[in-house]
């Protein structure tokens, strides 16, 4: 009898599926009716640091350069005040083979697969995960599916989704677009029970092991550098598993004192699954569109627990304006000779504005960047964006309306920071778990697991649960 593939059934099965194209039992981490064990999950991969990167190393990914960007620092010195202008240096992820930091997920989670006798990888993504993906896989010998959401229902595709389909087949994978829309974690689901291929998810515990490393080089190339740990380092977040994974590394590395700060680029009014939306905007990752829902519901990926928790390692959280990130990009090539792609650039533009306030015996390191091609380019995507209505003007990056208008700086000192209110993030996490488990007391372990979620302390829980009217058993 052939299986009930109706959109009810399909979904209804999403965890025996899940457990068979990841091969995790999810369930066994569970405890309260909110809690999970994490450092338990994190631990399934299997894999210590050293062996993930022994795995890298393999396929030619990691060990990328740490760059000084000296050019950069002297013109945040000339804008900022006397004393002020922390240097600011720059993990070139560029150097990976598929060109961005994605290759540290994908080069463990395609290792994984090849070692468990998986004949293929599959994976739903319209970013550089794909490319990663794709990448690692021809070179371990595995088959390769990237699933995109990819085109508007007037089968518009953006050009940097345009691009990454280019990268992917060049690799040899096959590459499934669909339209926005919900039906895309279906057809996920239905092709990993037809295929029986690996899910090689940016989620999964084996994702975020593959960017520890990450941070981990950073504190020891640093150290290399300066003799000292880097006293922020600035990270673009988008699903959360960038800020997790290098968080962690620098963590396992020692370095505890170092200040984790995210940063997005603001899309505030946009819906990520709108199609009148989907071509409004520029950033296909790295904005609030996904780093703020992510932040307080991570377990909205395509995994029953998501791997990726930014707000257990995040200090501080800035947000920046599309014509501030594309201002950038042209900066840093401009000045320091490195073209590189908008996404990684977010947090460069954070780490430009922050510089400013720090003191010029103090230092940055922006996290990662990207490459760029044909349709990452900042022209093809502003290009794209006017024919889609979006005004491209000079001006004040505060007047910046996304979905409107793109406001490029009329000058550097027009790139501001602007923080978004962690506490209030964290506390909208707090409600979502409430909310979503239906519950009107929790544990001690559910309390407790809810400080570590948050990065925060009992007092800072204890009032948001107060507030819901929630007890404590």
């Amino acid at each position: 009898m052939s299986k009930d593939m109706s959109y009810a059934a399909v979904m209804g099965r999403k965890n025996e599926i899940m457990k068979k194209a990841i091969g995790i039992d999810f369930s066994v981490f569970e405890s309260g009716s909110i809690s999970f064990d994490y450092e338990k999950m994190m631990r399934e991969t299997g894999y210590s640091l050293d062996e993930i990167q022994k795995i890298q190393v393999e396929t030619c990914v990691g060990n990328t350069p740490l760059v000084e960007l000296k050019n950069l620092t002297k013109l945040a010195r000339k804008l900022a005040p006397k004393g002020k202008g922390a240097r600011i240096f720059m993990k070139d992820e560029a150097a990976n083979p598929s060109g961005s930091f994605k290759a540290r997920r994908a080069a463990t989670s395609v290792y994984h697969a090849k070692k468990n006798g998986y004949k293929g990888v599959l994976t739903a993504t319209s970013g550089n995960y794909g490319a990663a993906v794709a990448s690692q896989a021809s070179k371990r010998g595995l088959q390769c599916i990237v699933l995109q959401e990819c085109y508007d229902s007037r089968m518009i595709g953006q050009p940097e989704i345009l691009e990454k389909q280019r990268a992917c087949e060049a690799y040899g994978a096959e590459v499934i677009q669909l339209s926005v829309g919900p039906e895309l974690f279906y057809y996920f689901l239905t092709l990993l029970e037809e295929t029986g291929y690996f899910n090689a998810s940016l989620y999964t515990p084996f994702g975020i092991a593959g960017i520890e490393t990450l941070g981990y080089e950073i504190a020891m190339q640093f150290r290399e550098m300066m003799g000292k740990d880097p006293d922020k380092v600035v990270i673009t977040h988008a699903g959360g598993g960038n800020v997790t994974g290098t968080a962690r590394g620098l963590l396992k590395a020692g370095a505890k004192d170092v200040e984790i700060v995210g940063a997005s680029v603001d899309l505030s009014g946009l819906h990520m699954a709108s199609d009148k939306d989907f071509n409004r905007k520029s950033f296909t990752t790295g904005h609030t569109g996904f780093g703020i829902p992510f932040a307080t519901l991570p377990d909205r990926s395509d995994v029953p627990r998501n791997a990726a928790r930014a707000l257990r390692y995040l200090d501080r959280y800035l947000i920046v304006k599309q014509g501030e990130v594309f201002y950038m990009t042209e900066a840093l090539s401009v000045l320091e000779g490195l073209e590189r792609g908008p996404a990684g650039n977010t947090a460069l533009t954070a780490a430009f504005a922050l510089a400013q306030e720090m003191d010029e015996d103090q230092t940055i390191v922006v996290q990662e960047t990207e490459y760029t091609g044909a349709g990452k380019h900042p022209m093809p995507q502003l290009t794209f964006a006017r024919e889609n209505g979006i005004e491209i003007l000079f001006g004040n990056p505060d007047d910046d309306v996304p979905g409107k208008n793109i406001i490029l700086p009329a000058n550097p000192s027009d790139i501001k920071l602007r923080d978004f209110d962690l506490e209030k993030v964290r506390a909208s996490y707090i409600k979502n778990c409430i909310t979503n488990n239906k519950v009107n007391e929790i544990t001690k372990d559910d309390f407790d697991f809810l400080i570590k979620e948050t990065k925060s302390d009992s007092k800072f829980v204890g009032d948001v649960l107060a507030e819901l009217n929630v007890k404590i058993k």
